[in-house]
């Protein structure tokens, strides 16, 4: 088994474990993000499709960030426009795929690889490796990790989650 089938099973795995839907589906046609397709919060991936693993920690902190019912229905390319605010998640969705590596103990370069984030990969690296977790007062609101008040009192903080779903 090669390295990166390796880490689309480990991903594979961790997202199941969360409770989200994830299951490997021949994907015929070119999506948003490569190898991977959204219906009604399942997460469709095809292996041979797949351009980076690491997209499927992305796509699940989409669906992760969005309540229940709304993850029920999400279907699509999980793009700006399709009947959700996506963008306004975005933020959340990058530092929740961070956290999520860190518990897998992968290198960030699988998730923020070269292809992804506009060109900025390496910037969103520099800034959560230094401890500057852009969106998190977002995930804390969402229940996702512990105040800053708990983190004072001793608590584990970030990249640490306290569940990994919103609800």
């Amino acid at each position: 088994m090669n390295t990166d089938k390796h880490i689309v099973q480990q991903i594979a795995e961790f997202i199941k474990s969360i409770g989200l839907k994830i299951e490997r589906s021949d994907i015929p046609s070119e999506t948003f993000v490569p190898g991977i397709h959204i219906d009604q919060g399942v997460i469709l991936y095809d292996e041979s499709r797949l351009s980076y693993p690491g997209d499927l920690l992305h796509e699940a902190g989409h669906l992760a960030l969005m309540k229940s019912e709304e993850r029920a229905n999400a279907s699509g390319d999980l793009e700006p426009g399709e009947g959700m605010d996506i963008n306004s998640l975005e933020p959340g969705a990058i530092l929740w795929s961070y956290a999520a590596l860190k518990y897998l103990n992968l290198d960030p370069h699988v998730v923020f690889h070269e292809a992804g984030y506009k060109g900025s990969s390496e910037w969103y690296i520099e800034n959560f490796e230094s401890g500057n977790y852009i969106a998190l007062p977002l995930l804390q609101w969402m229940g996702l990790c512990r105040s800053e008040e708990e983190v004072a009192k001793g608590q584990a903080g970030f990249p640490v989650l306290t569940r990994w779903l919103r609800d």
